[in-house]
């Protein structure tokens, strides 16, 4: 990656950040402090991730926690390797038991969208396969934060005072009673800058920890679970969380005008964003901020999206292989579907054969893109007395169809939305890169690529670009930096634009590159709070 062609062509919201020894890019200052903390103690960019990633489920509670799920791709020893710490659905689930409930859909709140947390799992092993220092000093910094407290910043304060208006109004039972508790301690969400702490959370990080997460699955903080969930005729159980293990997985990637663009293989969506790459690839495109620009690119991401809710699930489960929905011959195929309008996306016949997210490099060449969830902000509503876990609500995102590919069943991992990826070329990283925000995540990838390599902007102005979403048929969702002609011409082609004025549904984004020289190049957010430390 040559540095000093890349561009930064926007009124500058924040500065590009260069070093050599280290960085972390994440989206909380205190939680790219723990990282930076660990490099200079002389752990490695993975054990830098961890301590990031379990500062988060502390600092930024609305939108992870202990209790979700976790994906890495990580750089080391000359090669990507990747890393599934999804959860299944427990064991006792079923369409048909949720029916005999009286569900006619799966419920976002409560037991019945609860799947094994994989988290603490992810973390134990990355520490075990790649990191240099004990798990416990790594996760020293989210403890202290999490026994002594600390003040709350501006974005994850607005998104807090928003979840706990919405679970005030949602949350009945006494089940809940815990997330009031722990999250609103006072009777209300903490105030930005107040100090908010969470003692039963920093013992379960202690306790994770010191047994590399054997308590968590097999110990006494799965007893606890497995007993608030007896008690609440939920279906997770000890015996669930006891059969969990994180995959090592090989990611897959798409070649893309001399980049190599990787991602996870399901049941994440990563593939989506190398679908719609796919189709991409064999068009052109002379400016960014043109209107035959952003309508390529939102029909080649629905193209790619009616796929990836039609096939993707449980890898086990998968009717397609994902080299099928990447193959150059179903990328053309798909590509001649675009045409001067905007269209409804229809799932193709290919050949059969709420997330934080942090990227961490060091000095020697060790470079990590790193993503985890609880879903939908806090998860579930649930958090298990006394330890500080909010449950994720993954199972939400399985369908209640019984003959669709990703249907509800015990003990199948469902679609999943967080996704990290990574960027090489000529078989030598570049680095890390990712964007949050639900199924937003695909579309900011394609984004953030296309403005690294078609258009030659640096990190920062890759992340700050305007955005755009697509969330349903034809409706778009844009940045108000997009300018009026282009809007009204997407408009013009069929599009049903709306021009969004809360950033909050368009992700937030984290990248850090790589020279020949081992120079680091790091962007960060700047919709949210989002901090590089470097070194």
């Amino acid at each position: 990656m040559d540095f000093d062609a890349l561009s930064y062509p926007y009124e500058a919201k924040r500065t590009v950040v260069y070093g050599k020894r280290g960085m972390v890019a994440t989206s909380q200052p205190l939680a790219a402090q723990a990282g930076l903390e660990i490099l200079k103690k002389g752990g490695n960019a993975i054990d830098a991730a961890i301590a990031t990633a379990a500062a988060l489920t502390v600092v930024e509670p609305t939108s992870n926690g202990i209790g979700g799920d976790a994906f890495a791709i990580v750089w080391s020893n000359g090669r990507l390797h990747g890393l599934n710490a999804s959860g299944a659905a427990p064991k006792s689930i079923s369409i048909q038991a949720l029916k005999d409930r009286g569900y006619h859909e799966i419920p976002k709140f409560g037991f019945a969208p609860v799947t094994v947390p994989g988290e603490p799992g992810a973390w134990a092993e990355l520490s075990r396969t790649f990191g240099r220092l004990p798990l416990i000093e790594v996760l020293e910094s989210a403890i202290t934060y999490a026994i002594e407290g600390y003040p709350i910043s501006p974005t994850t304060g607005k998104y807090w005072a928003r979840a706990y208006e919405a679970y005030k109004k949602n949350l009945r039972g006494e089940e809940f009673e815990e997330w009031f508790k722990t999250f609103a301690p006072k009777g209300r969400p903490p105030k930005i800058g107040e100090i908010w702490q969470s003692k039963g959370h920093g013992e379960t990080l202690r306790k994770i920890g010191e047994t590399y997460a054997e308590d968590f699955y097999r110990g006494d903080i799965a007893e606890k679970i497995d007993a608030f969930s007896k008690k609440h005729s939920g279906f997770i159980s000890k015996e669930d969380l006891a059969t969990f293990k994180a995959d090592w997985v090989e990611p897959v990637s798409v070649s893309y005008k001399g980049y190599d663009v990787w991602e996870l293989p399901p049941n994440g969506q990563g593939i989506i964003a190398l679908m719609a790459l796919n189709i991409l690839k064999g068009l052109s495109f002379e400016e960014r901020e043109a209107a035959t620009t952003y309508h390529k690119q939102i029909e080649a991401i629905k193209l790619a999206f009616a796929d990836g809710h039609r096939y993707i699930t449980d890898p086990k489960k998968m009717t397609v292989e994902v080299e099928s929905l990447l193959s150059e011959s179903y990328g053309e195929e798909r590509r001649t579907l675009i045409s001067d309008r905007a269209r409804l996306p229809e799932a193709g016949t290919p050949p059969r054969g709420g997330t934080v997210y942090l990227a961490a490099a060091d000095g020697d060449g060790n470079m990590i893109s790193f993503i985890q969830s609880n879903y939908m902000g806090f998860g579930s509503g649930l958090v298990v007395p006394g330890t500080g876990i909010s449950l994720q609500n993954r199972g939400h995102n399985f369908s209640f169809d019984i003959n669709h590919d990703n249907r509800l069943e015990g003990g199948k991992k469902p679609y999943h939305t967080i996704i990290p990826g990574f960027l090489t070329k000529d078989n030598q990283p570049v680095g890390p890169f990712g964007v949050m925000g639900g199924f937003m995540q695909p579309q900011g990838h394609l984004q953030v690529i296309m403005n690294t390599i078609d258009f030659k902007m640096n990190p920062q102005a890759a992340l700050d670009a305007p955005r755009w979403h697509w969330s349903k048929e034809r409706t778009v969702e844009v940045e108000e930096g997009i300018s009026t002609e282009i809007v009204e011409a997407l408009r013009d082609r069929g599009h049903d634009i709306i021009v969004q004025r809360e950033n909050g549904v368009f992700g937030r984004g984290q990248i850090i590159w790589r020279n020949e020289e081992g120079v680091l190049c790091g962007g960060t957010e700047s919709r949210t709070d989002g901090t590089i430390a470097a070194w």
